[in-house]
């Protein structure tokens, strides 16, 4: 597996993207994540895009990181919050997103960050267990789905 940055608005991320719309549509029955996203927001040194692409060039699974602050939706100072965590149905159990997770980690600890954040949901616990396993713990409830009794949110020191 080759991982790799690429900018959010790439083709591969954007189908991706539009893979993991598709499966967050149709887990919690509603029209997937509409937190707003950017493609400035990935760029190095304020957050970084990843996917992981097999020896044939087929993208298979993707992440990344931006920077937040205090800015009235529960984040803190020197927060990194993961956003579009993906692995592929024909992907999964190869352990690309632990990988991927590991090196945002520590891309967002040499660009400064205090630590990482990540909202995920109840319908989701193989995202929930990748997470507490890899040391994150629950956090107040932070961003665009605070409100929701369906939201989750994990943190992780990176100092």
């Amino acid at each position: 597996m080759n991982i790799r940055p690429v900018a959010f608005d790439h083709p591969d991320a954007i189908k991706l993207n539009d893979r993991v719309q598709l499966e967050y549509a149709e887990r919690y029955e509603d029209e997937g994540d509409v937190t707003p996203l950017a493609a400035s927001m990935f760029k190095p040194p304020y957050g970084l895009y990843l996917i992981a692409y097999d020896d044939a060039g087929t993208p298979l699974a993707t992440g990344g990181w931006r920077v937040m602050d205090e800015n009235g939706e529960g984040y803190a100072d020197g927060d990194a919050e993961i956003k579009r965590m993906y692995v592929t149905p024909e992907a999964r159990g190869l352990g690309l997103a632990r990988r991927i997770l590991a090196c945002l980690e520590d891309d967002a600890r040499e660009a400064g960050r205090a630590r990482m954040v990540l909202e995920t949901g109840t319908k989701q616990p193989e995202a929930i267990s990748l997470y507490t396993s890899s040391g994150y713990e629950p956090c107040t409830l932070f961003g665009h789905y605070r409100f929701s009794p369906l939201s989750r949110c994990y943190a992780k020191p990176l100092r």
